[in-house]
């Protein structure tokens, strides 16, 4: 069994990021100073609301920030959202956090696992490695074929 931390947890780093509107829903805004903390075009696992899921952080165009565009259920709905639907527009409505409003990004495992949460609220995560490189490239490699 995995252990549990907390996201007050000395471990745990988290960045402010802002949620803006897009016109298919919403996105996270992470800042310029914190775009080394979140890889880019890479499928990471998200939590949200306790439920692991996944998304595919993008640099802006023409810029230097990085947002991630939505949160789905499958690593291969993160990298094609247009078949699936994206749980961050709904956590926005449940949670009643405002467009333009800060989202606090917790950075669980660097590369591997973040989480998402409101301003004030404690979010607990289960703590595990990442995956090895070789196991990692394994499983890409049978993702692409």
């Amino acid at each position: 069994m995995a252990d549990r931390i907390s996201s007050d947890h000395s471990s745990v780093q988290t960045v402010r990021a802002t949620l803006a509107e897009t016109t298919t829903g919403v996105r996270l805004e992470v800042p310029a100073e914190n775009r080394d903390q979140i890889p880019v075009d890479e499928v990471v696992r998200v939590v949200l609301d306790g439920d692991e899921l996944f998304a595919m952080p993008e640099r802006q165009l023409g810029g230097e920030d990085v947002h991630i565009p939505g949160v789905y259920e499958t690593p291969d709905i993160a990298r094609d959202p247009r078949q699936g639907t994206d749980r961050l527009s709904a956590w926005r409505a449940d949670e009643n956090v405002r467009l333009g409003g800060s989202v606090l990004l917790d950075v669980v495992e660097p590369d591997f696992l973040y989480g998402v949460r409101s301003p004030g609220q404690t979010a607990f995560y289960d703590a595990r490695e990442p995956p090895s490189d070789s196991l990692a490239s394994i499983a890409k490699d049978l993702e692409e074929q």
